[in-house]
């Protein structure tokens, strides 16, 4: 919940500024979905200049036979404006024709029966007799001295409106028309169509996408159903990997930023006579004070298997398991240990808001503030309960109210500094920007050895265009943060490195911030989301694949991984693009730069 706050930003403010501000990565940002709002963007509607004769005279052609036509699933069906269905009577003769016959035949007397047949494929098809229509495509296939591409994406159309649809064989006819023509846009699409019906997203998402910039971001539907596909892709390919994945905790950034949410909390006194699980808690708690993450997970796991001898241990145990299997993403295990410790000790305010945290992940803002209704009436002097619950409404966009619980916080404890930093985030979303500003500027002076006051302010700054002081403000809390014991909270590199990219397109600074993040923590989120777009904007898409791999491999939630996925499998697509057409390689570049000069499309 409010923990992932700080990091999800910053990889949300890059995603955001990439697609703003140059989207024409092609496929690999043109059409993947951005993580902030779901939002998706692609490439113009409108159509190319040379394509523009050819579209007014099928769109005029079109129009003649549009009363003879009817409702297909196909709507990209056989070439209909051939068809003149006064001049061509459904007969069998040359359907009936033997191999005798047709051997004997000469091979221009042969073109002609074959595209005879083809018309009254045409006529059949427009007539929604698709098994006579097929036949008719068939039989043209097995007359024709030359194979034509298009009889097999048009008896493939005639497969696509059968009952059932045979997909199966949609692919094989599309494959046939695609081995005489790899450039067949209305074959590639039709097998994408097949394909995606089949459940085969990842071959799908390849064709469409080869549509795609074969017609130049010109068709809008074909756009939009890279959008589809690509979220189809994404989504089961998370699913398959949440089943799998052992669980593990996030990195310490994200770790340190979670527990940092909560006031510290006096250790727990042990009985007279303590047991070893009671001695194993304390020093998972002493662990956990010292940012040894990993050790403390195994110490209170150690200490409930070894029993704990008193109930507070008990809840207190069974507090930070919950917390950190809710870390790991075990949400359900999380809420059980939670639910426990609340049993024992129904006063222990801190677990009831990790709770409210487990519903709202959950999806259950009702049963949320139930869980903060609960911790106020054990403690109504609990200023963490307030903190968190601006949290969530922070979350929902209810800023007014989120700025009155965090004002409430600081009124119950002054000294601690994210509720500072939340009001005043809280009131620059509800535009209240001098009060929010005002609000920042105490918090800098009334602590003044913590970086985080430093790095928020500085995204503030950030968003309003002031670059040269938000760099400075990143870098005065680097500053503060390499001042303090190891390790570091690496978020203000990440930042800066954003704000050197905005500001002065310098991608080289941006990446030296965001390597030097990484060194310090190796699974930052963060920097490798913020590397792999700036690998996206250069056009080092395998370098980007590879990076978007990272991301989803350090991804905590299924949103997060999804959002990885979409685009590794986005660019992945582009690649496979290039290998499969490398002379366009140079009119892709083309088309970016042309692109990128008129603004981007969606702009």
């Amino acid at each position: 919940m409010s923990s992932s706050a700080p990091a999800t930003g910053v990889v949300e403010r890059v995603q955001s500024f990439v697609s703003e501000n140059k989207r024409a990565v092609l496929i690999g940002a043109a059409v993947a979905a951005a993580a902030i709002g779901g939002a998706a963007y692609y490439a113009s509607t409108s159509r190319g200049d040379s394509d523009k004769g050819s579209r007014r005279k099928d769109k005029k052609k079109a129009s003649k036979s549009s009363k003879k036509r009817r409702s297909v699933n196909d709507t990209d069906g056989p070439l209909l404006e051939e068809i003149k269905p006064k001049d061509v009577e459904l007969v069998d003769d040359e359907v009936s024709l033997t191999s005798e016959a047709i051997t004997s035949m000469s091979g221009e007397e042969r073109s002609k029966v074959a595209a005879s047949l083809k018309t009254k494929g045409n006529t059949a098809y427009s007539q929604r007799q698709f098994s006579k229509a097929a036949l008719f495509y068939t039989k043209a296939i097995e007359i024709t001295p030359k194979p034509e591409p298009i009889y097999y994406s048009n008896r493939a159309a005639c497969y696509v409106n059968m009952q059932p649809p045979q997909h199966e064989l949609v692919v094989e006819d599309c494959n046939a028309a695609l081995n005489l023509d790899k450039r067949y846009v209305k074959a590639l699409n039709r097998r994408a169509a097949a394909l995606e019906a089949l459940g085969r997203f990842e071959d799908s998402l390849s064709d469409f996408t080869a549509s795609t910039i074969l017609e130049r971001f010109a068709n809008g539907s074909t756009a939009a159903a890279v959008e589809r596909v690509l979220k189809k892709l994404a989504t089961k390919k998370a699913e398959e990997i949440l089943k799998t994945r052992e669980l593990r905790l996030p990195s310490h950034t994200f770790v340190s930023a979670y527990f940092g949410a909560f006031r510290p909390r006096p250790l727990p006194t042990l009985p007279e006579n303590p047991s070893t699980g009671d001695k194993t808690l304390l020093l998972a708690l002493e662990a956990l004070g010292a940012q040894n993450y990993i050790h403390s997970v195994t110490l209170v796991n150690e200490a409930i298997e070894q029993g704990i001898s008193w109930d507070a241990g008990k809840a207190e145990a069974l507090n930070l398991r919950g917390t950190f299997k809710f870390l790991m993403s075990d949400v359900k295990g999380s809420k059980e240990d939670l639910l426990a410790s609340v049993d024992l000790v129904p006063g222990l305010t801190q677990s009831w808001v990790k709770l409210a945290s487990v519903h709202m992940e959950q999806g259950d803002p009702v049963k949320t503030f139930d869980c903060f209704e609960e911790a106020i009436k054990h403690n109504n002097k609990d200023p963490d309960i307030y903190y968190h619950r601006g949290q969530v409404l922070f979350i929902m966009n209810e800023f007014v109210r989120a700025a009155d619980d965090y004002t409430k916080s600081t009124e119950l404890d002054k000294d601690f500094v994210f509720s500072h930093i939340q009001l005043a985030v809280a009131q620059y979303k509800a535009d209240n920007i001098a009060n929010s500003m005002a609000t920042f500027r105490r918090t800098l002076r009334e602590f003044p050895k913590r970086s985080e006051p430093q790095n928020y302010y500085g995204e503030l700054l950030l968003d309003q265009g002031r670059f040269s002081d938000a760099v400075e403000k990143f870098e005065r809390a680097i500053e503060l943060e390499n001042a303090k014991p190891p390790p570091a909270n690496v978020l203000p590199m990440v930042n800066k490195g954003l704000a050197l990219y905005q500001w002065k397109q310098d991608i080289i600074a941006a990446e030296d911030c965001c390597q030097e993040a990484l060194r310090i923590d190796p699974e930052c989120e963060a920097a490798v989301a913020t590397l792999a777009q700036l690998s996206l904007q250069q056009n080092k898409i395998e370098a980007a694949v590879d990076l978007f791999k990272r991301q989803a491999d350090l991804a905590r939630s299924e949103p997060e991984l999804v959002n990885a996925l979409t685009y590794q499998y986005a660019s992945a697509a582009q690649i496979e693009f290039l290998h499969n057409f490398p002379d366009m390689a140079s009119q892709l570049s083309q088309i970016a730069q042309n692109m990128a000069a008129a603004g981007g499309p969606g702009q």
